[in-house]
């Protein structure tokens, strides 16, 4: 039997703001447990949340940044549950009239191939707090301080067919959220994580199949990864007579599986209803307007713009425009070099494969794009060639000049065009390599084209690799040939 694979994501957004989204508290990273988490986060006799204006804007930025309705109305609801990470017992979330309505994002695939995924909506609530078990024998710690944290759920529909997808789905997600400066999207600290929710159904059919979800993924490998071993176990489990039970299950990056963490809870389990704490949140249209003004240009745009204005690839565009700080850091290049297929070339070429060595981001480049610029312009200038380029580039990620030409003209790496010093230098390769001549005289025509390599290597030798490859080629080729 042949099965499909149907995927929903539930993405979980932690918002830039600096204090908590119903207290004064605050958002910092790394501080000492239990430090930051006030009155109102533990939800304390006589405390009453305020709601944090900067994440209904966030909130309503990402809205308009996916093409979503924004309700006039949104009402905050309490969602009961008791865990140890959430003292008071409850969750401040929104389950019936979210501030995000149904939206859309656009995802490209490797090949190029684009896809429209369905956003359903997207909700603000609360973070609960964090349980820890390694450093606590036979016990729990509890930290607070994430505990009140703004988050913006985002709810996709069902419209993932492959892990594939999904990891691009939620890379589309990710770019957007940095984008528009809402979250800081670093998944390693907790920033953006998500719920996948996945299930399986013969080829062909309508309904749905039963679906695990798989909690708390953190990052776009795990989440391939985490799809990839669901799918098979439902797979087989159905094959072998079994049913696939709704449930929550963890994903193990260790041992590359998921497993079942519980059975898995239906609204009505969580008993909604209305905050009394907390009035709806009512948004005008010049709100609304204001908010849409302050958008930044977003990575659909952007990828357009790089390929019909500057002429890229569709797959330039597409990885350039993926993260906003490379972005601007080609565009900044560009700016300084005129040449975008250059400037694209070495911003993924030479930049990222050192960035990578590294494990640098590109915000964290000791080459500015400044630097790059004005480097990438004396090769398109002819002022040194490809092989002297790298050179400079390593110097100057080395800290080793101010710019591309105090390097050049140090190293003396400026290329030579004079034709009489190269032609001396030709002539003097001819005349000490004798053999190598007489073979290439000797060649059928056809073989003649490698075999001039060989001179070719001698010259840039001779010249310290300053000669201009282009010339030396022609030069060479016109004085061997007529040596027959």
């Amino acid at each position: 039997m042949q099965w499909e694979t149907v995927i929903g994501l539930e993405v979980h957004v932690q918002l830039a703001t600096r204090s908590k989204i119903f207290s004064g508290a605050s958002t910092a990273f790394g501080s000492e447990p239990n430090t930051q988490a006030s009155a109102v986060d533990l939800g304390l006799p006589g405390s009453l949340p305020v709601l944090n204006e900067q994440a209904v804007a966030m909130a309503v930025q990402f809205g308009l940044a996916v093409h979503a309705g924004i309700p006039e109305v949104s009402v905050f609801d309490r969602k009961n549950y008791f865990y140890p990470d959430l003292p008071k017992g409850y969750q401040t979330s929104q389950m019936y009239h979210p501030i995000v309505g149904p939206g859309e994002v656009e995802i490209t695939l490797d090949d190029e191939v684009t896809k429209r995924i369905r956003i359903h909506h997207a909700h603000l609530e609360e973070d609960a707090g964090k349980s820890l078990h390694e450093d606590f024998q036979g016990m729990t710690g509890i930290d607070l301080n994430r505990a009140g944290t703004p988050l913006l759920e985002i709810v996709s529909e069902p419209d993932m067919r492959s892990a594939r997808e999904a990891a691009a789905y939620l890379k589309a997600i990710h770019s957007i959220v940095t984008y528009l400066g809402i979250s800081d999207g670093n998944m390693a600290e907790g920033s953006m994580r998500c719920d996948v929710n996945v299930s399986v159904r013969p080829k062909g059919q309508e309904a749905f199949g039963t679906r695990a979800e798989i909690k708390n993924v953190n990052s776009f490998r795990f989440v391939e990864r985490a799809i990839a071993f669901e799918v098979e176990r439902q797979i087989e489990l159905i094959e072998d007579g079994g049913e696939v039970v709704q449930e929550t299950r963890l994903f193990d990056p260790e041992r590359d599986e998921t497993r079942s963490m519980r059975t898995k809870e239906e609204a009505n389990d969580y008993r909604y209803f209305p905050c009394p704490d907390l009035l709806p949140v009512v948004l005008d249209q010049a709100y609304l307007d204001h908010l849409k003004g302050q958008l930044p240009e977003l990575p659909a745009d952007k990828r357009a713009r790089f390929q019909n204005e500057l002429g890229l690839s569709a797959y330039d565009a597409n990885v350039l425009s993926a993260s906003r700080e490379m972005a601007e850091f080609f565009e900044e290049a560009h700016q300084v070099c005129g040449d975008a297929k250059q400037a694209a070339n070495w911003v993924q070429g030479e930049l990222s494969g050192a960035l990578n060595r590294e494990n640098l981001g590109v915000v964290q480049s000791p080459v500015s794009a400044q630097q790059l610029g004005q480097l990438i312009k004396r090769v398109v200038d002819g002022t040194i060639n490809g092989k002297a380029a790298k050179e400079v580039f390593q110097a100057l990620w080395n800290g080793q000049g101010r710019d591309a030409d105090e390097v050049i003209e140090a190293k003396g790496l400026k290329q030579v065009t004079d034709t009489g010093a190269i032609e001396a230098m030709i002539d003097e390769v001819i005349a000490e390599n004798p053999a190598q001549v007489a073979q290439y005289r000797d060649a059928e025509p056809d073989k003649r084209g490698k075999m001039i390599g060989y001179f070719v290597g001698q010259v840039m030798k001779a010249s310290r690799g300053t000669a201009n490859p282009q010339q030396v080629n022609g030069l060479l080729k016109e004085k061997l040939d007529a040596l027959r």
